[in-house]
């Protein structure tokens, strides 16, 4: 008879992603999770103690494969326009996930004004900043706005209430940034 094979944390924490990804955030649980995997539920209880720390693991993996989805972008094409269109497009090839991510209370910032200021978004906000050619603070604030913006195209389209229609979103994303950068050059 061929040995077991030994379920991994990294095994169940796919497994709890795949689970977010077919029937939403809410429905990972042992019995679901360890059905994913074809095992008992003993492997999922055993690396993680809790339902909620298992979440809040998958939470974790699947931010940071959104922040590295968000930051592929095309050579040549402008940063930011790339960059706010594949937050919207995630949505759209990934709602479950999208919901998991920004409808689930699992985050760790309380609000927009908190994830400005987050790591992971320096990157983000070093391509915008570059771009607009303005102060770090005034970048901040340009991201705010067109943060809110993509946001809620990226909500209203995970939540099935709107087509996605790329070049009309492109010229919207396009719209508000400039009248973004405009307003907060002018502040400066």
């Amino acid at each position: 008879m061929p040995p077991k094979t030994k379920v991994t944390a990294e095994m169940i924490i796919d497994a709890a992603i795949e689970v977010a990804r077919q029937r939403g955030f809410e429905n990972i649980n042992a019995r679901t999770v360890s059905g994913q995997l074809h095992c008992s539920t003993q492997p999922v209880m055993y690396h993680f103690s809790t339902i909620e720390s298992l979440k809040r693991a998958a939470y974790k993996r699947v931010d940071q494969l959104h922040s590295e989805y968000m930051i592929n972008t095309p050579p040549g094409q402008d940063p930011v326009l790339a960059i706010g269109l594949n937050y919207i497009r995630f949505a759209v090839e990934e709602p479950q996930l999208f919901r998991f991510l920004f409808q689930s209370g699992y985050a760790e910032e309380n609000n927009l004004l908190e994830m400005v200021d987050s790591e992971e978004l320096i990157p983000v906000l070093a391509a915008m900043q570059e771009e607009a050619g303005l102060s770090m603070q005034k970048t901040k604030t340009v991201f705010v706005t067109v943060a809110l913006f993509a946001h809620g195209y990226a909500s209203i389209i995970a939540n099935n209430h709107l087509e996605f229609d790329e070049k009309l979103i492109a010229q919207h994303l396009e719209q508000t940034w400039n009248g973004a950068v405009l307003t907060a050059a002018q502040e400066e």
